[in-house]
């Protein structure tokens, strides 16, 4: 493990005591060194002089970018240029101190400053490098720009994302967090393994690769039958009923998942226990089929009733449903739980709880500055 600055770095957690150089900007890279971040890892970010893409995004958050807030507290900062020589080398005596190299920089990149996977494995080999990369460097893909819609575009995410006559993106940066998601995961897995062998590796993690992942189901069905999955905007291609209905004061999703559900809703919301076993509609693929009838018969119960109305049947006949929440009604949810960020300039802000973090999440980590640790890391590595 790599010996700690006193800087911005982590004392507890499973986590403390390794090291990671993450040469990032965005939101994938980020988001996988943030949760090392949480789970203990000292994170070094190295940025270009101007700051890394992300600080950039919009100013909304206090005058901070909400992307740069989101990902980022309790890393520190280093300014580099490695196109000069000393701050290649500096990198370089970073990365054969680290544990976890993380880097997105443009395909070839790495390579050009003469850190490839094997130079790398040369000067620490026990480093795991990560490359977050938009596909497969073994493709013809390899050089393509891959941006977050980009990515969900030419994955199919967006033909079956919107509705009938749109397609859309998802609304948040799904190619983006879930590649860093997936990153986080690999790296982790790759720990465990250097403690077994001793050992570190190389890893790729593509966009595309994980967006694809996440077609899967789409895929299978349109290899196995010769049709894609229609676009139902809140409904559910294969699923009924499953999707956005309407009531005198408000709206609502629903989602029939079994035949217990089923029934549940038949007698005890729609008060129609003769349907449950109607021939139309005793199984979820006879649902889905006459979904446009069945529309006909629970449409108008549920018009008549008020939200609250709705909610109280499906809670005591407990089928799932939840609010069609705004991003208001998110900020004031009581399922809503925070945790606090310290912006640069000493403001405090909160933001969602890291789901399954293993550090103290009451604490208010800092965003660090622009190039704020650059002479301490300096004088850390040089003298190395």
């Amino acid at each position: 493990m790599s010996s700690q600055s006193s800087q911005a770095a982590s004392t507890s957690g499973p986590l403390a005591g390794l090291l990671v150089v993450s040469i990032e900007q965005a939101v994938a890279a980020p988001l996988c060194t943030f949760r090392l971040v949480q789970a203990g890892a000292r994170v070094i970010k190295v940025e270009r002089a101007g700051g890394e893409t992300a600080r950039h995004y919009d100013r909304a958050t206090k005058g901070t970018s909400a992307y740069f807030a989101w990902l980022n507290a309790g890393k520190e900062s280093a300014v580099l240029d490695l196109k000069s020589d000393d701050g290649l080398a500096l990198l370089r005596a970073m990365i054969a101190k680290a544990d976890v190299l993380v880097q997105n920089l443009a395909p070839g990149a790495m390579a050009r400053m003469g850190l490839d996977a094997g130079a790398l494995e040369a000067l620490n080999p026990r480093l795991i490098s990560l490359s977050v990369v938009g596909y497969d460097q073994s493709t013809s893909f390899a050089q393509m720009r891959a941006y977050d819609a980009l990515v969900q575009a030419e994955s199919g995410i967006c033909s079956v994302t919107g509705t009938a006559d749109a397609r859309a993106k998802v609304g948040v940066s799904i190619a983006d967090i879930g590649t860093g998601m997936t990153a986080h995961a690999a790296v982790l897995e790759a720990l465990i393994e250097r403690g077994i062998s001793g050992t570190g590796k190389h890893l790729e993690i593509a966009m595309f690769d994980t967006m694809a992942d996440w077609m899967s189901v789409p895929l299978l069905q349109y290899e196995g039958t010769g049709a894609a999955p229609k676009r139902e905007g809140l409904a559910h291609a294969s699923i009924y009923p499953y999707g956005a209905f309407g009531c005198a004061d408000g709206a609502f999703l629903l989602s029939i998942q079994n035949q217990r559900e089923w029934a549940s809703l038949c007698s005890d919301v729609l008060e129609r226990p003769d349907l449950i076993d109607h021939a139309l509609y005793r199984d979820n693929p006879a649902r889905s089929e006459n979904r446009a009838a069945l529309d006909l018969i629970m449409r108008p119960v549920f018009a008549g009733l008020s939200l609250a109305e709705c909610e109280a049947r499906m809670r005591t006949a407990g089928v799932a449903f939840g609010r069609l929440s705004e991003v208001a009604d998110l900020a004031s949810h009581p399922a809503l739980k925070r945790r606090s960020v310290t912006l640069e300039n000493g403001e405090v802000i909160e933001v969602p709880v890291l789901p399954g973090g293993s550090t103290d999440q009451n604490t208010a980590p800092r965003l660090p500055a622009l190039g704020e640790h650059t002479d301490a890391i300096r004088a850390e590595f040089s003298s190395l």
